[in-house]
């Protein structure tokens, strides 16, 4: 331990194998520590076992529920956008060879007390139970130009500089009503409240055409993937990638206390009376506290089912959004459900998750909303933890600590705060323009 590292990464959540693995193939010499003896942090997996330990203090689930080591049960499940950042960090770095993704069957959006299939393109607008007849027309146009805009060919740009005009605006033309511009805004552009309404209107227009590209991918009912026995795995594989290019890992490292210099300035990491040196820290919130802030909080059910969500056509892995306006909330509400298909819980058992932005301290009444669509559980457990960002000087301290996971339900806003403290630790950007179709041979 008493090496000298360019960075040491503290925790092994998502974020953080992320970063080790892309410091690593960037040739650097990284050590890698977590306090716990599994992989994930706070995005780990567990069995049945670990589940009931965790929320209900015993280790002994009703036998009916089959065997514990059939359940991969995500604590921050997340589906991850086919074409999206997620998958070309994944491609950049290789790690597709470690892992097998399945298309997700469904994604669909609470409008007026009802579950809808999400209409992604002009044809699919047409048809949607969403919009009345002409709706559809005017949301077919909007579909439209949505598809052939491109921002290098100002033909398609029918006119308007989409960096300057608003969302708002850019609906306006094509005189949609608020119904339309909440499902589109919630559950294809994947906003997660309506503060984009008054942003420029170019975010949205690259948001709906990556749903669109992703959904085309793989000819599914979705635009999302998700891999075999769940996102435990996700962190597994970077730490491989990272210990391929030279990265060391150590699991079970009570304290892990970070150590600085009179400038305040990080020095090395102490773990059972001994130091590694290093030049930069990378960390989740818990190992730094005295650098973060809290800054909201999540609250969650965990279900485990014998059926699938109603009313999603019998999808055996499901997304469904809960836009804020139809729940009079702040923030949207989100249901993640996935099953035997994806080897995360026994054949005839389903996983469901509901989740939102805290509002209130109680979880059961808060999330009603979206427990009511999940139809009769057989077990249901429920939890809030707290979100925390960094509010330290990186360049003062060389500590990169990450934001805490929030309640959404895919992962488009997990990679963005990775790829920002990537920049930040290297002083480069990541270049993500990889060939797609390399991840595509791991899809069945």
């Amino acid at each position: 331990m008493d090496e000298e590292y360019d960075v040491i990464v503290l925790g092994t959540g998502l974020k953080e194998c992320i970063l080790s693995g892309l410091l690593s193939v960037d040739g650097l010499k990284v050590l890698h520590m977590d306090r716990n003896d599994y992989y994930g942090g706070e995005s780990t997996s567990l069995n049945l076992i670990q589940l009931w330990k965790k929320f209900r203090g015993d280790n002994k689930p009703p036998p009916h529920l089959g065997s514990s080591k059939d359940y991969n049960i995500d604590m921050n499940p997340k589906f991850i956008m086919a074409n999206g950042m997620l998958v070309r960090v994944l491609i950049h770095t290789d790690v597709t060879k470690y892992l097998y993704f399945k298309a997700v069957d469904g994604s669909y959006v609470f409008n007026k007390g009802k579950v809808h299939k999400v209409p992604s393109n002009d044809m699919e607008a047409l048809k949607s139970p969403l919009m009345g007849i002409f709706e559809k027309r005017r949301a077919r146009k909007f579909f439209i130009y949505v598809q052939d805009y491109n921002e290098s060919d100002p033909k398609t740009h029918d006119g308007m500089d989409l960096t300057r005009v608003t969302t708002k605006e850019l609906i306006a033309k094509f005189g949609l009503d608020d119904n339309t511009v909440d499902f589109i805004g919630h559950a294809l552009a994947l906003h997660r409240d309506d503060r984009y309404l008054s942003e420029p209107a170019l975010d949205t227009v690259k948001r709906m055409k990556l749903y669109a590209e992703s959904l085309a991918r793989f000819q599914g009912g979705s635009p999302y993937i998700y891999p075999l026995y769940g996102l435990g795995e996700l962190p597994q594989a970077f730490a491989r990638l990272s210990a391929v290019y030279g990265g060391t890992y150590m699991l079970n490292k009570p304290e892990c206390k970070v150590e600085f210099d009179d400038q305040g300035k990080v020095v090395g990491v102490t773990s059972e009376g001994e130091t590694a040196k290093c030049k930069k820290v990378v960390c989740d919130p818990s190992y730094l506290p005295g650098k973060v802030r809290k800054v909201g909080k999540v609250a969650r059910a965990i279900a485990i089912m014998s059926h699938p969500i109603p009313n999603t056509n019998d999808s055996q892995s499901v997304q469904v959004i809960l836009p804020q306006k139809q729940l009079g909330r702040k923030s949207d509400m989100y249901l993640f459900c996935c099953s035997y298909s994806h080897n995360v819980c026994p054949k005839g058992k389903f996983i469901a998750f509901v989740s939102t932005e805290a509002e209130t301290d109680q979880p059961a009444i808060e999330l009603k909303p979206g427990i009511d669509l999940l139809g009769p559980v057989d077990e249901i457990f429920f939890d809030m933890y707290d979100r925390y960002e960094p509010v330290n000087e990186p360049g003062l301290d060389n500590c990169f600590i990450s934001t805490s996971y929030d309640a959404t339900t895919h992962f488009e806003s997990t990679v963005v705060d990775v790829l920002n403290m990537y920049t930040l630790i290297t002083g480069k950007v990541l270049d993500l323009s990889v060939d797609l179709s390399a991840a595509s041979a791991a899809e069945e």
